[in-house]
């Protein structure tokens, strides 16, 4: 059990170094090491945590809390949570002093934005990543694609979406 916590910790504290964009950007990776690699969790499982995760209020990490809490209890949470925040957290605090005390405001600008851009872009080709690997069925792949066209094209509030989804799963349509 100790080399499994100790093998969580690692490998969720290397996932924080690339996190740019957040934990949703590392969806598809997080999936392929929880499900395929290590076997902590099933597909379903995943796809569970992470809804529960988005439906929940608070940071989306709790995607990665739940896995831990899968792998070892209380303590798996603690440890994946903690993990998967500390590198993330001290790297983003000497970034940020050493851009905001660059002189040039214009470098400072251009960095923000390419950095929001790269941020979006991972998030959706992890959305993207996700969709893949959980869509079973033209169901699945149709509910998926509506979903991204109410999001894109109205202002629906995203719990009508889950409401939505949730309906259509217990009916047996995905």
């Amino acid at each position: 059990m100790i080399s499994t916590l100790a093998s969580l910790f690692v490998k969720l504290s290397a996932f924080s170094l690339v996190a740019f964009g957040g934990i949703n950007a590392l969806l598809p990776a997080l999936y392929d090491l929880s499900v395929n690699q290590e076997h902590w969790i099933n597909t379903q499982t995943f796809a569970d945590y992470f809804a529960i995760a988005q439906a929940a209020p608070g940071p989306n990490l709790m995607t990665v809390t739940l896995i831990g809490w899968n792998v070892g209890g209380v303590l798996g949470a603690v440890i994946a949570t903690v993990a998967i925040a500390w590198p993330s957290s001290i790297m983003i605090f000497f970034l940020q002093r050493t851009i905001l005390n660059l002189r040039d405001k214009k470098k400072q600008q251009v960095i923000q934005y390419a950095a929001g851009a790269l941020a979006v872009g991972l998030v959706l080709a992890a959305a993207w990543g996700i969709a893949v690997q959980i869509n079973h069925s033209i169901a699945a792949h149709l509910l998926t694609i509506g979903t991204i066209a109410i999001t894109y094209f109205t202002r629906w509030h995203p719990l009508y979406l889950i409401v939505i989804g949730g309906v259509l799963g217990v009916l047996g349509f995905i």
